[in-house]
């Protein structure tokens, strides 16, 4: 009997097992792995340690069960989705509290994650009814011809663990509304979370083997290369580093399927002399230091225009120095900690080789021993150049390298010297100068004065080597469904075709 160290209103929640096929199991070696509170390293509980048998079971599970679930209307997969969706909203405290546990992330970005995980069952609850097709004209008055939507058949889902309630639910989401069946590979620092949104879904109604999920930590990898390897998987979606990414593309090359792919990024955040500068402060703390830097979307380079800079770098140092760094359960608590100590000794890396090539050093730059080996003080570093890791590489900690520049080419010019393209930034009051910018930055998105850029309406994704395909909004669905051209020849007409 697996023992929890965590209190929830409904313990019936948390399951630390797999579920494939309608049933929680244990991984057929069972072995377990334990799951630890990055704030203070306690063990939260225990979950299976699957491999590719386990793997397989689901793919089976997902195969048998796909042909009565792409068979029900839309509108019922709809109306099921939003039950689904009002679960989450009523068990919001409970899934926002096993996020603190499991991810660290200060309570009320829990709170906030879970109701944007929400969104995202409710906007696919709504476009699961609308799947249009199309009807083109044939060059033959005599022929018909219409395009069908199809579901592309089972799906392979390997979730990150930096937000382990929305990315399980931006993907189930367009999967479910489209009439596929799942397999989902939760992130082994975060399973309980993603078991939760499982247990909610069984209860709003989804059938057997529609959704199955598979924990793993050791053998996250080997379940990975299940899914991509298998000739019934048609369809992978991903969510983390270009590295992994590549590796996932490469083994599910042989079986040619399709692929979302949302990696890695280095995103500019351009602040002109023209800016609301206060505007442009609050969303540098919101881009920056979410979840303690760790965001695929979080600015990872700051260009401030040279007659704005030195205000912008005082303010900005001041809204930092009120961060309250800490357990993120704690009710006073900003930021919590980084997911593992390997992620607080490569931020220190970054930060420490930059300052040997001549950064300055303006808020932070060290560890917080004293809270634990996971937490690292939120820094910004000055005096930066291009040829520092710290500005080339994706940081993922609380770590804000700020450049100041002259010219709008200038900084074009510096924002797109990077292989990946996922978000981007700018700060302008100027409309003809943001919509120029905006197109010329190498990126999938670009924020306009702000520095939230998702919305379950909005489509997520990169271009270069932050990925390909893109997830929520209407756009979203579509790569979970295939074409069907349908012609039909002869058709009973008045007159008769003569070319």
């Amino acid at each position: 009997m697996a023992v929890f160290n965590v209190h929830l209103r409904d313990p019936s929640l948390l399951v630390g097992l797999n579920y494939i096929d309608g049933k929680w199991v244990e991984a057929e070696s069972q072995k377990r792995f334990d799951v630890t509170n990055p704030a203070n390293g306690n063990v939260i509980g225990s979950c299976p340690e699957s491999d590719a048998k386990d793997a397989q079971k689901a793919i089976d599970a997902a195969a048998a069960a796909l042909p009565a679930w792409r068979s029900l209307s839309g509108r019922n997969r709809g109306r099921i989705l939003r039950r689904w969706y009002e679960l989450v909203l009523e068990n919001q405290e409970d899934l926002a509290t096993l996020i603190t546990m499991e991810n660290g992330k200060a309570k009320p970005d829990a709170v906030g994650e879970v109701l944007f995980a929400a969104s995202f069952l409710e906007w696919f609850s709504e476009e699961a009814a609308r799947l249009y097709g199309d009807v083109v004209p044939h060059s033959q008055p005599n022929f018909r011809v219409s395009v069908l939507k199809e579901p592309i058949g089972v799906c392979g889902l390997i979730t990150p663990w930096n937000f382990p309630a929305a990315m399980i639910t931006r993907k189930l989401g367009p999967a479910l509304a489209a009439g596929c069946t799942v397999v989902v590979k939760s992130a082994g620092e975060t399973p309980f979370t993603a078991n939760v949104l499982i247990k909610l879904s069984e209860r709003a109604g989804i059938p057997a083997g529609v959704v199955n999920c598979v924990t793993a930590l050791a053998n996250t990898s080997k379940i990975g290369e299940t899914l991509c390897l298998s000739n019934v998987v048609r369809k992978i979606s991903f969510t983390g580093s270009t590295r992994v990414g590549k590796l996932l593309m490469q083994q599910s090359s042989s079986t040619l399927k399709k692929l979302s792919l949302e990696l890695g990024g280095n995103a500019p955040f351009i602040v002109f002399e023209d800016a609301d500068l206060g505007l442009a402060v609050d969303a540098a703390i919101t881009s920056k230091f979410k979840s303690s830097g760790q965001t695929c979307v979080c600015s990872n380079r700051i260009f401030v225009q040279k007659r704005i800079y030195p205000e912008f770098i005082r303010r900005l140092k001041d809204a930092a120095s009120r961060f309250q760094v800490g357990n993120g359960l704690d009710e006073k608590t900003s930021h919590g900690p980084l997911i593992t100590s390997a992620a607080v000794e490569r931020v220190a890396g970054l930060v420490n080789d930059a300052v040997s090539r001549g950064a300055k050093i303006e808020i932070g730059g060290k560890k917080i021993p004293d809270l634990g080996p996971n937490f690292f003080e939120p820094t910004i570093l000055t005096n930066v150049t291009t040829d520092m890791p710290v500005v080339n590489e994706e940081i993922f900690g609380p770590v804000a390298p700020i450049f100041s520049f002259d010219t709008e080419d200038e900084v074009v010019s510096a924002s797109n010297a990077c292989d990946v393209g996922l978000a981007s930034y700018i700060f302008t009051q100027d409309v003809t100068r943001a919509s120029r910018v905006s197109e010329l930055l190498q990126s999938g998105m670009v924020a306009i004065n702000t520095g939230i850029i998702s919305d379950a309406a909005s489509p997520f994704g990169g271009i270069k080597h932050s990925g390909m395909g893109r997830e929520g909004s209407k756009y979203g669905i579509e790569d979970y469904l295939q074409l069907k051209t349908v012609v039909t020849g002869n058709v009973n007409v008045i007159h008769k075709a003569s070319l």
